[in-house]
């Protein structure tokens, strides 16, 4: 290789020289050719180091990666001793290296991304990875709004209903951590693109399955796949954003989460209620709407599993992991696509070298022909799980423990008391329409019934000290019926459906029960002479349709809703007052909201608060998915986002638990708890490192 065309190539390998934090010569202005030489000399040059010298030239290997030429190097190595190879070095100089060359890539990928400019590209990748949150936020409501009818179906008890809800949530929490683990490792889109498959079959699956053991694996498998999805999605996008855009388009990302609830209440609403829709295949398989509403839930993860195949794997992470000509060539997409769309195709980009980060070997990959296939995916998901628990605990390292600490006890706080407000708010609401149906209760004394046939629907009484002679029940339901030393003499009960029904102390004589579900249970104390029970009603049999069903999906629909002037607010000032005056500012106004929920004695008044609560702490949820991907850097960020939001959904698993427990005893508790937990939160918030104006690392 000549001189000359050696001195031309240095020449471009210096465009990017990292000198005190700044890279001199890097100025692309307006992307245009306006140096002293013709366009097509400059041109050739970039054509070199980017894709080859022509074919009488000696092509040096590693000129292309920004790696000197040996000959370069003579000068210096009469001036110093020669380097040691790696293998001989110390490890903790191999690190600091490494960590220096991840400095200097930092400040380098910031230009880049600034020269990409922000355009055609991050819009539809933001509708993409939007979809994917849109998915997270729709798994969260799904279990809720088919429980009242999934009970019918499944026979489910209390316990069952609670673990079903319980279950969802354990899988997230696992998921979100192994899988944002693996995104440092494996890549954010194939670990984004495995889990979304998950999500979407196992998802897919459980609106087919009839028994409550498989509905219940399905939904865990199902969440564990989608878990993944938040962390790996931000971390994600964020890695295309430069850091005047990164905090407001991040914020607008959030609102995809308020979109799948949206999406989900109006679907339950449209759907669930026509319970006739579906078919049956004899008496042991039933496809109700329920199951219906869950195969439309799956739309979402569907169409971004779809379409993140036309997307691109992050550069960042690529150029983390060494793979330089990959990234750049993703880079140069990035900003033809974006050129385009502005109507400037003509702009060249200008980047002919990108600093790669000092590659440290971690593991030996297996030869194929070692051992059997399944002792070669052992060792390998061995390592990566081994990989995996480093990043865990690297989070915790002396440089982040505290900024781990004091962000694990804010997502904490915030899931206790969102998660926890906001399934207290629609049990409250529930438990004062029971008031309110029990305050209309009827109550009948003494009465005397004989030769009547009944075949309407008896709801909301008592009867006490009635006489029931010859009487025949015929084709009716019971609902909320309760009969209270009572005599029934020779009556005739067919065809009887009954909830919330019981016979108390009452005596029953030669009478006949054909195909009720008048159980046992349902007798309480009661003496039975000469009657009998034929041919009893099988499956469940729990609970009617009530009129007041649609309240459900009403109260969800108006919280999702009400979060969107929270966003707008959020998206707009997120780089402009900063994270942490944003995290603070609404946990603390949050917290001042919980206090006038004392005031909320009707139906009205508690949906009118939680609309009011989900509005303000929406840009507290906001600014703790920016602070949290822009505090660590690229191979530990969706780690650490993954761990902070299992944590978070720890929080969320107790706040379920312990709200609910109090509905019908006391308010004093859920609010003092929900408003405690958001002011320590918020204050600690305050001392967490302000991000708004630093590079992604």
């Amino acid at each position: 290789m000549d001189d000359g065309h050696r001195g031309k190539m240095n020449q471009v390998s210096d465009d990017y020289r990292y000198q005190d934090g700044n890279y001199e010569g890097y100025a692309p202005n307006n992307g245009y050719y306006q140096s002293g030489e013709e366009p097509g000399q400059e041109e050739d040059a970039q054509s070199d180091a980017t894709e080859g010298h022509d074919e009488d030239d000696e092509v040096y290997e590693g000129e292309y990666q920004g790696i000197p030429h040996p000959d370069d190097l003579k000068p210096k190595k009469k001036r110093k001793s020669q380097a040691l190879p790696d293998e001989f070095r110390d490890h903790a100089e191999l690190i600091a290296e490494k960590m220096e060359d991840e400095e200097q890539l930092a400040h380098q990928y910031e230009n880049i991304i600034e020269e990409c400019s922000h355009g055609r590209f991050q819009w539809i990748l933001f509708i993409v990875l939007g979809l994917a949150l849109m998915a997270d936020g729709v798994e969260v409501f799904v279990v809720g709004f088919v429980l009242p009818s999934a009970e019918k179906d499944m026979c489910l008890t209390t316990s069952n209903k609670g673990m079903l809800g319980l279950i969802v949530y354990l899988g997230m929490m696992v998921g979100a951590v192994l899988w944002g683990g693996l995104a440092d490792k494996l890549g954010r889109k194939q670990c984004l693109t495995t889990l979304l498959s998950i999500n979407a079959t196992f998802g897919f699956l459980s609106s087919f399955v009839q028994g409550y053991g498989f509905f219940l694996f399905c939904r865990l498998i199902s969440g564990f796949g989608i878990g993944g999805s938040l962390p790996i999605v931000f971390a994600y996008f964020s890695e295309f954003l430069s850091r005047e855009k990164r905090g407001e388009h991040l914020s607008w990302l959030c609102m995809f989460w308020m979109v799948g609830g949206l999406y989900a209440s109006i679907m339950a609403w449209s759907i669930i209620p026509h319970y006739g829709w579906g078919f049956s295949m004899g008496t042991n398989y039933h496809f109700h709407s329920w199951r219906v509403f869950v195969v439309v839930c799956s739309l979402p993860c569907i169409a971004s599993l779809i379409a993140l195949k036309f997307m691109p794997e992050s550069p960042r992470f690529l150029l983390e992991i060494g793979k330089h000509d990959e990234a750049w060539m993703i880079l140069k997409q990035i900003h033809d696509t974006n050129m385009r769309a502005k109507g400037e195709p003509e702009r060249v980009f200008t980047v002919a070298n990108i600093k790669t980060p000092k590659q440290i070997d971690e593991f030996i990959e297996i030869q194929s022909s070692t051992g059997t296939w399944y002792q070669r995916f052992l060792v390998r998901a061995t390592t990566t799980l081994k990989q995996v628990l480093d990043n865990v605990l690297y989070c915790l390292t002396a440089q982040y423990r505290m900024n781990t600490l004091f962000l694990a006890i804010v997502w904490f706080s915030m899931a206790l008391s969102y998660y926890g407000l906001v399934v207290w708010f629609p049990d409250m609401i529930r438990y004062y329409q029971e008031e309110a149906y029990k305050s209309r209760e009827k109550i009948f004394y003494q009465e005397s019934v004989k030769d009547i046939t009944f075949n309407f629907t008896l709801e909301n009484q008592v009867h006490k000290n009635g006489t029931y002679i010859n009487d025949k029940f015929m084709k009716m339901k019971f609902r909320d019926v309760t009969f209270e030393d009572s005599l029934f003499e020779e009556c005739y009960f067919e065809d009887v459906t009954s909830s919330e029904t019981f016979f108390k102390n009452c005596i029953i004589t030669r009478t006949v029960f054909f195909n009720t579900d008048l159980y046992e249970h349902k007798f309480i104390d009661c003496t039975f002479v000469n009657s009998t029970f034929l041919e009893q009603k099988k499956g469940c049999h729990l609970d009617f349709e009530r009129d007041n069903d649609f309240l459900i999906y009403l109260v969800s629909f108006l919280g999702s809703l009400s979060v969107l002037p929270g966003n707008i607010i959020s998206a707009l000032l997120m780089d402009k007052i900063g994270r942490i005056k944003m995290i603070g500012g609404s946990m603390l106004i949050s917290a001042v909201c919980c206090f006038f929920l004392f005031f909320g004695n009707s139906e009205s008044a508690m949906i009118g608060w939680q609309c009011l609560f989900c509005g303000t702490s929406i840009a507290a949820w906001n600014a703790l998915d920016v602070i949290t991907v822009e505090l660590y850097p690229t191979h530990k960020r969706a780690t650490a986002f993954g761990i902070l939001n299992g944590i978070c959904k720890i929080g969320a698993i107790l706040g379920n638990s312990i709200f609910a427990s109090f509905v019908g005893i006391t308010k004093v508790v859920p609010i003092l708890l929900a408003s405690s937990a958001l002011v320590g939160g918020g204050l600690l918030a305050l001392r967490l490192p302000e991000t708004r104006d630093q590079v992604l690392m």
